[in-house]
């Protein structure tokens, strides 16, 4: 699984804020907020739009500031107070106790299968065991990071956008380009999601978002 770019973070990030709008209106609907593309424009403008809840438009505004982090921030590590705050950052206003692990149990729609409850320890092992891998390119241990991060449901609530933000922070320091999962292609990823919670078996989903949902551009 080779990258797809070999770009610098700064032309990275160049790519990241071109699209930027785009990648938040792709999570919004990842997250089930019915919203537009040119709705996300003027809620990401800071205009107003009628029709949607305040928590929908605070959920907006928060991926908004979470990108901003991811973006503004290169000396930050992949580390797991990264992955907290990144969480606090999605979640504001949004959840009791932002940034912190669960420490009740969650259900998950489509399954019966429940995640183990999370501790930090175990937490940090894990991650720093997934950012160690030598024989992987930064782009499948972004996308294992992403999975492992939906599957684990570490957080009371907010784990996509957290996984999904957390994996492109770390693909957008080593220049690979940007994971996002268009529109038309959500619902087959729900259902390999839910297998994927299932099974642990993450193989066939990890190739289907390698050849679908790798974002970028060849910069000379």
């Amino acid at each position: 699984m080779d990258d797809r770019y070999h770009l610098t973070r700064e032309q990275n990030v160049f790519v990241a804020k071109r699209n930027i709008v785009d990648y938040i209106w792709k999570s919004a609907n990842l997250e089930g907020i019915d919203v537009t593309y040119p709705e996300i424009q003027v809620i990401y403008d800071r205009g107003i739009v009628n029709g949607l809840t305040v928590d929908e438009v605070l959920a907006i505004n928060n991926l908004k500031y979470a990108w901003q982090f991811i973006l503004e921030n290169e000396s930050i590590p992949c580390d797991y107070n990264t992955l907290c705050e990144i969480h606090k950052l999605t979640t504001d206003k949004l959840v009791l106790n932002p940034g912190k692990l669960r420490t009740n149990s969650v259900r998950i729609g489509g399954t019966t299968w429940q995640p183990q409850f999370p501790s930090e320890s175990q937490i940090k092992e894990e991650l720093d065991a997934l950012l160690k891998q030598s024989t992987k390119t930064h782009t499948e241990i972004a996308i294992e990071m992403m999975l492992w991060i939906m599957r684990r449901q570490m957080f009371i609530d907010g784990n996509k956008r957290v996984a999904m933000l957390f994996a492109n922070k770390y693909m957008i320091d080593h220049g690979c380009g940007i994971i996002s999962i268009a529109k038309e292609n959500q619902a087959f990823f729900f259902e390999k999601l839910i297998a994927f919670y299932e099974t642990g078996e993450m193989s066939e989903l990890k190739e289907w978002i390698y050849n679908t949902s790798i974002d970028g551009m060849n910069l000379d």
